[in-house]
């Protein structure tokens, strides 16, 4: 690591919106050539630091220091004039557009009579591209990359502008192992070269990985910096949620398995579900693991009648189904939590009453009446028996936090008092507390014997909370194993068979 220079001080920071004290006294600062990782729970804090350090919201009290020099900083501009670049977690990009035509993105390459130079940005954006060991045209279209590659061309774009400081918010959420091992290299070529990295993730495995610090939030508030060679993932835990919270991925409820609910026999959909069979049974959790693009979310799609079916029967409580769409999916008691709760799962323009009764509006609209008892008897029932943190039943969905919103996405899917429930990543990007909570939850409807089938990429979380998992690679079942006998190295013999 190279000789220590302060990029960064942010000094007595305060950030006040009308009810909501984000911000109290915040201190932070970042080195050259460091990566140091802010971390702490939803609603902590960190999206309001960094929306400060990137010019999207004024600072009430305190002072920006950069390369020594008192900086105020005041607009998404001033941030960009001293070399301050932040991807966020839903990139801001251009898919019809190309590599190229992104990376140049506002600051294009210009002729006489201001026409772009296409062929200009084409040969340097495929300099920079190469200089990262990035071997795609630079006249490729965007929407045609994965997600990982769309990533590292915002990275790519932010250096390329001599970005010295760089935030990276949750950069790992939808990435594969093999895509994360690819970003860490890239982070540790850009700390080689004297860039400061503020790195925010839920995946506290990774902080010991790629960070030289971790300071922790904690009602907006600094909690405490630490060495990461020299702290305890216990520790930085109990910093985040106020107490010791062990064993949070424990299954607490196992039994006999119940009766078959849901069973899928040489079910085959689209490009990616072919030939698939596998039971499902009271009160028990299934877990689906297997690599990003096996046909896991796919295969939850199919049952829920999001994908056509093409071949093969399913069969509810012992009887073939016909799932046409997801009316007919929730007619038989089948839930489906999605796995982008940003696109698919939330209505964030809407308040949380009306996504949480999204789902039982028939009971709610009673021909021309509305019954109100019936939908805050709902309401009530689900923000507190999952312990929703919002200030009102009124309050925009948005504005809460995304633990805070995945449980709105559960409770719309428990009022319709399932059978069947699915959840496909239904702890990505939220912090500890939430996972636990989230945890409880699920089980506490196997004990009230729902079906659950969770589909995750975390493999210690699939593990430790599923009575059953299920491999899934190629579009099909590689592997069925019983928790007494799962394991991640077993989990990825079967999912990478015939790679």
């Amino acid at each position: 690591m190279p000789e220590e220079k302060k990029l960064l001080e942010m000094s007595g920071v305060h950030k006040r919106f009308p009810g909501v004290y984000a911000l109290k006294d915040v201190t932070f600062d970042l080195n050259a050539g460091e990566v140091h990782a802010l971390l702490g729970e939803n609603g902590a804090g960190k999206s309001t630091l960094i929306k400060i350090l990137g010019g999207i919201y004024t600072i009430d009290e305190g002072d920006i220091i950069i390369n020594g020099v008192n900086t105020p900083i005041n607009s998404v501009s001033d941030a960009q004039r001293n070399h301050i670049s932040i991807i966020h977690q839903e990139l801001s990009q251009v898919p019809h557009m190309t590599i190229a035509e992104n990376i140049f993105l506002g600051k294009e390459i210009k002729g006489r009579f201001f026409t772009v130079r296409r062929g200009e940005m084409n040969k340097k954006a495929q300099q920079l591209l190469a200089a990262y060991d990035f071997h795609i045209p630079s006249d490729t279209p965007l929407a045609s990359l994965t997600l990982a590659q769309r990533q590292m061309i915002e990275i790519i774009k932010a250096v390329s502008f001599n970005a010295r400081i760089l935030v990276m918010d949750e950069p790992t959420s939808s990435l594969s192992d093999k895509e994360v091992e690819f970003l860490f290299r890239t982070i540790r070529r850009l700390r080689a070269e004297g860039v400061g990295i503020i790195y925010i993730s839920h995946r506290l495995s990774e902080l010991f990985e790629i960070s030289d610090r971790v300071t922790v939030l904690r009602d907006g508030a600094v909690i405490g910096t630490r060495n990461t060679r020299q702290v305890q993932q216990s520790e930085l835990i109990s910093m985040m949620v106020g107490r010791p919270l062990t064993n949070y991925y424990t299954r607490t409820y196992q039994e006999k398995r119940g009766e078959e609910v849901l069973r899928l026999q040489n079910v085959s959909s689209g490009e990616l579900v072919r030939d698939v069979s596998f039971s499902v049974y009271k009160g028990e959790i299934l877990g689906l693991a297997g690599l990003i693009g096996a046909g896991r979310t796919e295969i939850c799609r199919t049952i829920f009648g999001l994908d056509p079916l093409l071949s093969g029967e399913i069969y509810v409580n012992g009887e073939q189904v016909k799932i046409a769409s997801a009316d007919d999916a929730m007619r038989l008691g089948i839930g489906l939590v999605p796995e982008d709760r940003k696109r698919e799962g939330i209505f964030g323009i809407k308040d949380v009453s009306f996504n949480i009764t999204l789902t039982v509006l028939r009971e709610i609209f009673q021909g021309p009446k509305i019954n109100r008892g019936y939908e805050h008897k709902v309401v009530d029932e689900h923000i507190q028996g999952l312990s929703i943190k919002t200030p009102s039943p009124q309050q925009l969905v948005s504005n809460l936090s995304g633990g805070n919103q995945q449980k709105v996405v559960i409770a719309r899917w428990l009022a319709t008092q399932p059978k069947i429930l699915m959840l496909d990543e239904p702890t990505r990007g939220v912090d500890v507390g939430a996972k636990a909570e989230i945890y409880a939850i699920m089980n506490e409807l196997a004990r009230r014997g729902v079906a659950v089938i969770m589909v995750s990429s975390e493999l210690p979380e699939v593990i430790n909370m599923s009575d059953r998992v299920l491999v899934i690679g190629g579009g099909t079942v590689r592997g069925d194993l019983d928790r007494h006998e799962v394991t991640q190295e077993k989990i990825m013999t079967y999912a990478t068979e015939g790679m």
